[in-house]
């Protein structure tokens, strides 16, 4: 399959791109800077650009079947720039006729709230407000959006080997818990081929 995938340079972004070239897929990850992403093989193609900018945006999903958004907030990054993004992304994706969308978001956004700790909760809407405030009005423009989407939620992320042992569902008693970004990734990608989860937001801990 041909996907796009923005955030490719960040920890989950990298294995969901890793993980998609492994098993055959054709990848182009749009990226600000790419001496961070020095991988050589055929079925990469790898674009300098910005997801803020409309015509980079535009060129990167050109031909795409799927993209994956796994944005996150920088230092050097403006306020809004997940939600700005993603609706350029959006856009992009409804002007060219490409459906399928997964998002990476965060388990404590929007509906599920309830679903982390209370600790976490208390960071998160304390030093991690405007990375949260972000996330929830990506999540807003992803659900209006009119295509195939489905939002995955992961709890807290770790690093470490891919492990299979992970628990999903959109179930709100399902609570958060550390999960291994290379699980997240693997995740993700079983979406493209599975529509359960198609208008949902399932999380993943």
């Amino acid at each position: 399959m041909q996907l796009t995938i923005f955030g490719a340079t960040g920890g989950t972004g990298r294995q969901v791109m890793e993980q998609a070239l492994a098993a055959g897929h054709a990848v182009t990850a749009l990226v600000r800077d790419k001496s961070k992403l020095a991988l050589q093989t055929p079925n990469l193609t790898v674009m300098q650009g910005n997801a803020l900018q409309p015509a980079d945006v535009a060129k990167a999903i050109a031909g795409a079947e799927a993209v994956i958004v796994s944005l996150g907030n920088t230092s050097n990054n403006p306020d809004l720039s997940v939600s700005t993004g993603t609706q350029q992304i959006v856009q992009a994706m409804q002007t060219q006729g490409v459906q399928r969308l997964i998002v990476v978001s965060s388990l404590g956004v929007g509906d599920s709230k309830n679903q982390v700790p209370f600790l976490f909760k208390l960071i998160m809407w304390t030093f991690l407000r405007k990375a949260m405030r972000d996330k929830e009005a990506q999540e807003k423009i992803v659900r209006a959006s009119g295509l195939d989407w489905t939002i995955v939620r992961p709890g807290g992320l770790s690093d470490g080997p891919r492990t299979g042992q992970y628990k999903f569902g959109t179930d709100p008693a399902l609570r958060a818990g550390q999960v291994a970004r290379a699980d997240v990734a693997e995740f993700v990608l079983k979406q493209l081929t599975d529509r359960t989860f198609v208008g949902k937001t399932p999380a993943i801990t």
